[in-house]
């Protein structure tokens, strides 16, 4: 027996036989789970000329080396899955032979391969309060790209499997990826879920408007919240309507004329306009079946003075985050200046929050949690950036959801007001203080701590302070652009003409 690469290879026939393998593997090399249409793809390479099959009798082609790298001897083969197959976390099988003296090798894969029956869905249930979908298998050091947030207890109809991540359908022709961790397996019988909405209901509080969609089961869901005009859509994947009425009751400041779609058999959409151009958060979950949307109102007076900033001084403790040539910390930097950041907000009248306020390991997700339960206005989270270039410098904002861009954009153009070079205002940023939708974030990465120019401001606390004083600024910016936006987005004051 031989371990080569990611395949475990058990060689047949005698020491001087001429047939050999020196890989065969499944591609991707991982377990997976596959349903009927779904492609088992395999990979061999060994001596070239020879004649190569997998699962028994399934011909693998010998590519010509102009596709394979310069290479002589890689094989690969492809099976679709039919209904009525059969497998179950079994290795894949293969052979080689070499018809000019009969010799044959084989080979196992190392990772196993099970085939999915229709005939027998595998259901699975979200778990924990911080569950989540991915569009897809990418991933990087922040982790794949998230769809969006679940629920505890969602039903999801798993589909497929490749390494840690489950398939699930969401709808026809619609499936995402959840991380095997924030899920559990449950036992074979149950029925994929699906649910006529009953009629739903609209009221306002003194913090919130919400609505409410009784379903039979909880079902997965996917929000967005548009711009131009503001508006939150909602999906739910597996619901049907069967909704004969909308009740609007009193207290409804936020939302305007909310109305659904069917936009496709199991896709049912809620559409909520909001009657502000900028939007202040929402939340999604269940109660029982019964799923509630709560969109937060903006703050009665939009200035600092009353308003709840949360601040998230980046790392800490453990977690150094990036340090320098010379040995300056992240961490230690990111709590200077949120703790400058923190008085000068409290002078304006602000209530601050701090995830942290001393060198301490405090886990992402749980700052999530802390901040959900902590209710915030809006969020900055504090960082510096680093490069394997020593002469990358500069500022830079990022933010996960266009709706929230204002806030990062206001920000960038106050830290770049202090002469620091600007790195860019980024979108879609797939970080885990980026994702709540909750409340309008922001992630600043102050300056490179990398590059020495940057790093040497970085360390000043003069700098700091101004650094402090500039992101009062531009919250106070953003809240000024806010005031200025009337509903839809339509300014209160006409524009001046030139």
């Amino acid at each position: 027996m031989r371990l080569v690469g990611l395949c475990w290879l058990l060689l047949a026939g005698p020491a001087h036989a001429q047939s050999r393998i020196e890989s065969a593997e499944t591609v991707p090399a991982t377990n997976q789970w596959l349903q009927p249409g779904d492609r088992l793809q395999v990979r061999l390479q060994g001596t070239p000329g020879g004649q190569a099959t997998f699962l028994g009798t399934h011909p693998l082609t010998e590519l010509p080396p102009a596709q394979a790298g310069g290479r002589r001897g890689i094989y690969q083969g492809t099976y679709v899955v039919r209904p009525g197959d059969t497998l179950r976390n079994r290795a894949i099988s293969f052979a080689l032979l070499l018809p000019t003296d009969s010799t044959r090798a084989t080979a196992r894969s190392r990772s196993r391969v099970r085939f999915l029956s229709p005939d027998e869905p595998q259901l699975a249930v979200t778990k924990g309060p911080l569950a989540y979908l991915n569009y897809g298998l990418g991933e990087d050091r922040l982790g794949g790209a998230k769809l969006g947030y679940l629920d505890s207890l969602v039903t999801l109809h798993v589909t497929g499997m490749v390494g840690s991540q489950y398939r699930v359908r969401l709808a026809e022709n619609q499936t995402a990826w959840v991380p095997q961790e924030v899920v559990r397996l449950l036992p074979p019988g149950g029925f994929v879920p699906t649910s006529l909405t009953g009629s739903w209901s609209v009221a306002g509080d003194s913090l919130y408007d919400t609505v409410q969609v009784p379903l039979t089961a909880r079902l997965p869901y996917r929000s967005e919240l548009l711009t131009d005009p503001t508006t939150l859509v909602v999906d739910i994947f597996g619901a049907t309507s069967n909704t004969n009425w909308i009740t609007q009751r009193d207290g409804i400041r936020e939302l305007g004329d909310v109305h659904y779609q069917q936009v496709q058999p199991d896709v049912f959409r809620l559409i909520l306009p909001l009657r502000h151009a900028q939007a202040w958060g929402y939340s999604i979950g269940y109660r029982g079946n019964t799923l509630v949307i709560k969109v937060k109102r903006p703050p009665a007076n939009l200035r600092l003075r009353g308003l709840t900033v949360a601040l998230d001084a980046g790392h800490g403790g453990e977690n150094v985050g990036a340090t320098s040539a010379a040995g300056t910390q992240e961490k230690d930097l990111t709590l200077a200046i949120a703790q400058k950041l923190r008085r000068e907000l409290e002078k304006a009248g602000a209530r601050v929050l701090m995830t942290r306020e001393t060198d301490a390991t405090v886990d992402n997700g749980y700052r999530v949690l802390l901040l959900r339960q902590l209710r915030p206005d809006l969020l900055i989270s504090l960082h510096a950036n680093s490069s394997a270039n020593p002469a990358v410098q500069g500022t830079s904002t990022f933010y996960r959801y266009v709706a929230f861009r204002p806030l990062a954009w206001a920000l960038y153009e106050q830290m770049r007001s202090t002469g620091l070079k600007g790195f860019g205002n980024v979108g879609s940023f797939n970080f885990g203080l980026n994702g709540p939708t909750e409340y309008p974030n922001a992630l600043v990465e102050t300056a490179f701590v990398s590059n020495a120019e940057d790093e040497k401001r970085l360390t000043d606390p003069q700098f700091q302070q101004q650094l402090a004083e500039r992101l009062r600024a531009g919250l106070e910016d953003f809240l000024k652009a806010t005031r200025a936006k009337g509903p839809r987005g339509w300014l209160l004051h006409e524009p001046a003409r030139n």
